[in-house]
C-alpha cells in the first residue's frame, strides 16, 4: 500500500504528501504559493522538499528507489 501522509504544522497548517513507485512528492498544501507542489517527484537519496510558509523539511534518507 502507497501511503499518503497530512503534516499538520503548528498554526494548523498542512501538507500532504504521496508515496507511490519509489517517488514522494506533495500532492497539496495549505500554503498561498503552493511552491512546494510544484516541486514535482522526488526519488534520489538527499532529495528535499521544502515548504517555508508551512515551515515543513523533507529530505530522503538511505538510498536512492529508481
Amino acid at each position: 500500500v502507497d501511503p499518503t501522509v497530512t503534516i499538520t504544522g503548528a498554526n494548523g497548517s498542512t501538507n500532504v504528501l504521496e508515496i507511490k513507485d519509489g517517488e514522494i512528492w506533495c500532492s497539496d498544501a495549505s500554503c498561498p504559493d503552493k511552491l512546494c507542489v510544484r516541486q514535482g517527484r522526488k526519488h534520489l537519496a538527499t532529495d528535499t522538499i521544502v515548504c517555508l510558509p508551512n515551515k515543513m523539511v523533507v529530505t530522503i534518507t538511505g538510498e536512492a528507489v529508481k
